[in-house]
């Protein structure tokens, strides 16, 4: 600042000392006002920023700027990018910008407590080899060099953070994936989250041979677990949930014996949290290990019975929901003209099936999940101080449908034929929360009874959902393999909302409004009626070809029977011929009144975008400018401006 003023004065007294016209000295005045602006600016407001992207890209998030505030101990961060190779990766240039923004950001919203270093790892030097020690991925340039991009976070503990490359399908996730780093750097102890499944979700459909021979491929919704949660597995004989688990996740679990049930009822009890997916046909077990079959002691139904009946919610484990409004589009079969069709026992849950008002579902565009089922609540007489709050929920459109009739494997069509929508809706999850009693008198026994039993909880909190195939990859992500990494591309909110309840059940929702800013497939609503109700004349003029069809064969069988020779049973041939081809004639007119109806609809949207929206805000600017000269002519016309003259 002392250099600015000393400045300022010298170019005011050189103004006031040059004798020139007044115009000179008019411009020599406007000239010093800018310089002098921009010294100041560049001293006063080094710190401040405008974000003008469309979606603030490099904007922090409330929840970036509350884990930043609460950073306790200084943390330094290593930023490595190849710099001297960035002119043969234009576009590796630009993310490699953008990181570097974000991250300057980060250091100036934490207040001194987080540190930045720019390292350039050049070929063949000793940062090279200290990049490859730490971690780091290099990508091969067309020069046969390595590319390093990536990042490496440190504490005073000596903990370590790698982020070994920034793949350009996590470019959504990047504020997310920076704040975590630094979230896990801050918290020394990572939150327990204890498992009991019968899904092999630490090994994938390989299971415990694949991963003793190290080729296991972990469902990647357990990857994001383990990357923010110390993930514990409890034994499938375990009869006491350990003190230091923060949240019990039951996902897909085996029937629970009594000591089992009771071990849950007391973590309960203790003020544990609680996250159960319970499945009345559990799809994803069912995926075919190494030799073509389920993994052994796979189970295709999971529950609860005893907790769920003491809690007053009703499970039916031979019911399955299925839902025309949100059902998934699969592969037709069969029907070259039909590639994709609805089926309606997947579900892809969209914002109108999720009570916006808990934070664990604030955030979230599209759950995907398969043949689930549903939940009432009845609450028992002991359990007056507890309540039920649904989260997901079906749609009005939705119907509930045998499991037997599931298992048998229907086709998609057959399912559309006999749809008959309930007119309302089936809650899908929900939340148990308030004052709960314990499911037992006392310790049942051959239980452990040197612990005390805890007969209530004033403030219990369960989350149900009633699905397990939530958590198979194929329904939620694809999976990108970038120099030999797994990177998780989702397509769907599955883990989000995971990580959304453990992390609400452990009492910390901080980054939970970061991942909102992640992109979600969203679905045209208009598009999808325009398409379903197409589709539901299809099928109707489908099933009225087959009882013409059968109509016309039983006929012609009949006459066969019969010995009928002559022209009588040609006749019916060619009746059943004509029947048949202006059938199909009829289905061909309704597949491209589809087609009609969806390209109308774009032509429409497209004539919006181009002309409509720009010719109304033309028409709005020409109306308030003719506004603002309707007002100037009004105010000259009443005195409003005095002319001054020269002599006056």
């Amino acid at each position: 600042m002392h250099l600015f003023s000393r400045l300022f004065h010298t170019l005011l007294r050189s103004v006031i000392t040059w004798r020139a016209s007044p115009a000179s000295t008019s411009i020599g005045l406007l000239f010093l006002i800018f310089l002098s602006v921009n010294i100041a600016a560049s001293f006063l407001l080094r710190q401040a920023r405008i974000d003008l992207t469309e979606n603030q890209l490099y904007t922090l998030s409330a929840g970036s700027r509350d884990i930043l505030n609460r950073i306790a101990e200084p943390i330094h961060l290593d930023f490595y990018y190849s710099q001297a190779l960035s002119s043969e990766a234009p576009a590796l240039r630009m993310a490699a910008q953008r990181v570097r923004d974000l991250l300057d950001e980060i250091v100036t919203a934490s207040r001194g407590q987080i540190s930045l270093t720019v390292i350039d790892p050049e070929p063949f030097s000793d940062t090279e080899d200290m990049a490859i020690s730490r971690g780091l991925v290099g990508r091969p340039l067309p020069s046969g060099e390595l590319f390093y991009f990536g990042l490496v976070g440190t504490n005073r503990v000596d903990s370590t953070e790698v982020i070994s490359t920034f793949p350009r399908e996590r470019e959504q996730y990047l504020e997310y994936d920076l704040i975590r780093m630094i979230d896990n750097l801050n918290t020394p102890r990572k939150p327990v989250l204890g498992v009991m499944s019968n899904l092999p979700l630490d090994t994938g459909a390989g299971g415990l041979l694949a991963a003793m021979r190290g080729q296991s491929q972990p469902f990647l919704i357990y990857s994001e677990l383990i990357d923010r949660f110390t993930v514990e597995f409890l034994p499938p004989d375990v009869q006491k949930i350990p003190s230091k688990i923060d949240v019990l996740l039951l996902a897909h679990p085996r029937p629970l014996n009594e000591p089992q049930v009771y071990a849950v009822d007391q973590f309960i009890m203790r003020g544990g949290r609680l996250i159960a997916f319970i499945d009345p046909y559990s799809e994803v077990s069912l995926t075919a290990g190494p030799n073509g079959a389920p993994l052994q002691g796979y189970t295709e139904q999971s529950s609860l019975p005893q907790l769920l009946a003491h809690w007053g919610v009703r499970y039916r484990a031979d019911e399955i929901v299925a839902d025309k409004t949100f059902a998934q589009r699969v592969a037709a079969g069969g029907d070259a003209r039909r590639q994709l069709v609805d089926y309606v026992l997947w579900m892809g849950l969209g914002p109108s099936a999720f009570n916006k008002d808990d934070v664990v579902l604030s955030n979230i565009d599209l759950i995907n999940i398969g043949s689930v089922g549903h939940f009432t609540f009845q609450p028992n007489p002991d359990q007056k101080g507890l309540s039920f709050t649904p989260l997901m929920s079906s749609s009005p459109d939705s119907m509930l449908i045998p499991r037997d009739t599931v298992v048998a494997g229907p086709r998609p069509d057959d399912l559309l034929r006999d749809f008959v929508p309930s007119k309302s809706p089936f809650v899908i999850a929900g939340r148990l929360h308030g004052a709960l009693r314990s499911a037992f008198d006392g310790p049942p026994e051959a239980v452990d009874t040197s612990a005390a039993f805890i007969d209530r909880n004033d403030h219990a909190n369960i989350i149900l959902v009633a699905d397990s195939d939530f958590f198979d990859d194929r329904f939620w992500v694809t999976e990108q393999v970038y120099l030999g990494q797994r990177f998780a591309v989702p397509m769907a909110d599955n883990a989000k909302f995971l990580m959304n309840a453990v992390e609400n059940m452990m009492g910390s929702d901080a980054l939970i409004s970061l991942r909102g800013r992640e992109r979600a497939v969203r679905s045209f609503a208009r598009v999808d009626a325009i398409r379903r109700q197409a589709e539901a004349q299809y099928l109707a003029e489908e099933q009225a070809l087959y009882a013409q069809i059968e109509a016309a064969q039983q006929e012609l069988d009949r006459l066969e029977r019969s010995s009928a020779v002559g022209n009588t049973a040609e006749d019916v041939r060619k009746r059943y011929r004509l029947e048949l081809q202006d059938a199909r004639k009829a289905l061909r007119q309704v597949q491209g009144n589809l087609r009609r109806d969806i390209d109308r609809l774009g032509t429409s949207m497209r004539w919006l975008n181009i002309a409509l929206v720009p010719t109304v805000i033309l028409m709005v600017s020409l109306i308030v400018m003719w506004r603002r000269r309707q007002r100037r002519q009004a105010t000259q016309k009443s005195g409003g401006f005095h002319m001054v003259g020269d002599g006056q």
